[in-house]
């Protein structure tokens, strides 16, 4: 690049000193190919320091050659070589604006971060920031119109060319990917109990049969002894007759289900209602409920759609995330 440059100068030289003198031709060297090399040395300093080149930089660039171009053509004798005499300052150029592309690209590579990507997605957003409070309260309904439009073109711009935002989109996108699959896997591989519909009896299971020992008969009391009556015994001892409460002793009560401002409350979150916007938390209260409300419970496609058919509110893919924080906490409970 170094040596295209000052090629470019030589020839440069060379064509207007065969027009003009010497002294004419190195001045104009200086003014063209000298100025931009100037202009080079700041851009890739900037460069190397990770910062950006201010536009007057970069305009010279190709104005100060254009300028040597047009001189050039200017000096030469014939209509072939004025083509040739036009097209050789522009060397200086193209060496210029390869040199700091390297330089720009080596600054990327070993900092991560693009200072030029940086300062333009820094205007971009300033100029969106601008057009989007002046469509919102300027006075005049043509200018809120047009700072509407721009506003709306200035957003395509955004993330253009910023490498640090396409890598953390790129990690965005990684993560749902990963819990997408995790969903999908979990349910396609969920393994669903059926509850037995006969019931177990001594005669088809006698190992959970129930066992009731044989007791030998009470012997008979002793009439001399005494009789107990009025509820006491001959030696005047309170004797207590078994109530119906130990009747049921070994069976276990039912189970009051759990309701959804139940959950809300444990979660500590606002109860979900139907129609509303919900939050990440309270999706989670409304899947955990569903899941529940059945026995087995629900896999993860039947979980959905009993939210979808109760009416709540929410994209899929926040029900997926939400599904895999449920499964997450199942997994390690607290």
């Amino acid at each position: 690049m170094l040596a295209t440059g000052a090629a470019g100068g030589y020839g440069t030289f060379s064509n207007i000193k065969g027009a003009y003198d010497s002294g004419t031709a190195l001045g104009a060297v200086a003014a063209g190919e000298g100025a931009t090399a100037v202009l080079a040395l700041v851009m890739l300093g900037l460069t190397m320091l990770g910062q950006s080149s201010p536009p007057v930089v970069r305009a010279g660039l190709w104005a100060l050659p254009a300028a040597a171009s047009v001189m050039s053509a200017v000096a030469a004798p014939d209509g072939p070589r004025t083509v040739i005499y036009a097209i050789t300052p522009m060397g200086m150029s193209v060496s210029a604006e390869g040199m700091a592309f390297l330089a720009r690209r080596i600054v990327v590579h070993t900092d991560g971060r693009d200072a030029e990507a940086e300062a333009k997605a820094a205007a971009v957003v300033q100029a969106l920031a601008y057009h989007r409070a002046r469509a919102a309260n300027h006075p005049d309904k043509r200018i809120r119109k047009r700072s509407d439009r721009a506003s709306w073109r200035l957003a395509r711009k955004i993330g253009t060319g910023d490498t640090a935002l396409g890598t953390q989109l790129l990690n965005v996108q990684r993560e749902r990917i990963t819990t997408g699959a995790d969903v999908a896997l979990g349910d396609m591989f969920a393994i669903t109990v059926t509850p037995p519909t006969e019931p177990v009896t001594g005669g088809r299971d006698a190992v959970t049969a129930t066992v009731t020992p044989a007791l030998p008969p009470a012997p008979e009391p002793d009439p001399a002894e005494g009789s107990v009556t009025g509820g006491r015994d001959g030696e005047d001892t309170q004797v207590n007759t078994p109530t119906a409460d130990l009747v049921g002793e070994g069976v276990t009560p039912a189970v009051t289900p759990v309701t959804l401002d139940q959950l809300a409350a444990i979660a500590g979150v606002p109860t979900p209602l139907i129609g509303e916007p919900l939050a990440d938390e309270q999706i989670v209260v409304v899947l955990r409920f569903l899941r529940y409300s059945a026995d087995p419970p629900l896999s993860y496609r039947q979980t959905a759609a009993a939210f979808r058919e109760s009416g709540f509110t929410g994209g899929e893919s926040r029900i997926r995330g939400a599904w895999a924080t449920l499964m997450a906490q199942e997994e390690s409970p607290r």
